[in-house]
């Protein structure tokens, strides 16, 4: 069933996918229980209404988008990045 109908998103930030990676990022999103649609002009809806939705909507889109060395050099830099971890006594 298409879920078209039942979001109206606000003009908002557009990402290309490919047709055939739209419905993996539409599978991934539903399993996620971020509302979503595949409306038949082939484009990918998204409804994002928290911060922790943007940010796994970004990343399963981004796991698309994005080739296998980026992806490994983003990986990359991430575990260089020293980050300060303080503990509250």
């Amino acid at each position: 069933m298409n879920k078209c109908a039942a979001l109206t998103p606000n003009p908002g930030q557009v990402v290309a996918v490919q047709r055939c990676d739209r419905w993996s990022i539409y599978r991934r999103l539903q399993e996620l229980n971020i509302p979503c649609a595949c409306p038949a002009d082939g484009t990918l809806r998204v409804e994002v209404s928290h911060a922790t939705a943007l940010v796994l909507a970004r990343s399963t889109i981004r796991q698309f988008t994005t080739s296998r060395q980026t992806g490994v050099d983003w990986l990359e830099r991430c575990w260089e990045t020293q980050v300060a971890c303080q503990t509250n006594h």
